[in-house]
């Protein structure tokens, strides 16, 4: 048996391409969001707007999922050559992740909670500042998603440059034409996007709703709009848990083409592959087991430099056994 195990040294950074450029673009959205919740929370008060006050502390829950995702990029920026994480630090963005789809599934429940008790015991609204005050907070929620879009927040981003950032021995070719495919999304700034998106959905509604109000005197739309804006974000928070949690599970989406592409790579000639195991340990980065039954063994090396091509493959490990 020939193991395909490197025995010269290599580290494991597995972080995303634009790990920096997020880390300080979140920390920006942080201070922009603490500065608006405090300023939502005190005129929703003052003005009696239950959709002002709610999206003011959610606003706050929002700051505080922002923080956790801007932490775990430090902490793995930080952490990134530990040896004690044997393959890195890459997954502490989808574990953020994860945390934050909770953080917004809470946010969903105390939303819908709170805005049926405004049904029930309506109180009056000083409508025109009350819509001022959330016209200022959207502007600052689509500044804030703005500044989150480019980095990934809400689609697969390009290309990893692997030669930066690894030394394995097949990572001399990349084929970026793989990108679309294999785990670019970063479920970390992924997270932050979808919070402040959350936020500005709840302005939006709190603009109809108080705007509606103010014509009509329909105090009871504004904590209805709460409730629609529970469910949506409630939906949000599931997709999010989803993809967060299958990356911490090691589980590859259905639509998943890198084994299949290795088994293309590899199997051919009397070579076949008898044990695939393929994750993703962070943003763009994959890890591979290959285990090749063959009647005629070569080095491991022939084996990298056919997969050399999938630039997904962060580390691979070739196992050769000779049939029988």
């Amino acid at each position: 048996m020939i193991s395909g195990m490197n025995t010269f040294g290599h580290d494991h950074v597995f972080l995303g391409q634009d790990h920096a450029r997020n880390e300080r673009r979140i920390w920006l959205v942080i201070a922009l969001t603490a500065v608006m919740m405090v300023v939502e929370i005190g005129a929703g008060t003052i003005y009696g707007s239950m959709a002002l006050v709610a999206d003011g502390w959610h606003m706050s829950t929002h700051a505080s999922a922002l923080l956790i995702s801007a932490l775990a990029y430090l902490f793995a920026r930080k952490q990134a050559r530990n040896p004690r994480f044997t393959f890195g630090t890459g997954k502490l963005g989808d574990l953020a992740g994860f945390a934050s789809a909770i953080i917004l599934a809470l946010i969903a429940l105390l939303m819908g909670w709170e805005s049926f008790l405004r049904i029930t015991s309506p109180v009056p609204i000083s409508f025109g500042q009350a819509i001022t005050v959330a016209v200022i907070g959207l502007v600052v929620n689509l500044v804030s998603a703005w500044l989150l879009s480019g980095s990934g927040g809400h689609h697969h981003g390009n290309g990893h440059d692997h030669h930066s950032e690894h030394h394995h021995r097949h990572d001399h070719s990349h084929g970026r034409h793989h990108g679309d495919h294999h785990g670019h999304t970063d479920n970390n700034i992924r997270s932050a996007y979808m919070h402040v998106i959350a936020d500005a959905l709840t302005s939006v509604l709190a603009i109809a709703a108080l705007a509606l109000g103010s014509l009509y005197g329909w105090l009871w739309l504004d904590p209805l709009m709460g409730i629609v804006g529970a469910v949506i974000i409630a939906q949000w928070s599931w997709g999010l848990l989803k993809s967060s949690g299958a990356v911490l599970l090691d589980v590859l989406s259905e639509s998943e083409t890198l084994p299949d592409e290795i088994r293309g790579a590899i199997e051919g000639d009397g070579d076949h592959i008898t044990d695939l195991h393929v994750w993703q340990v962070g943003p763009g980065h994959h890890a591979a087991i290959v285990a090749v039954l063959t009647p005629q063994p070569r080095d491991t090396a022939f084996y990298k430099e056919r997969l050399s091509s999938l630039g997904e493959l962060s580390h691979v490990t070739v196992e050769v056994t000779r049939a029988a």
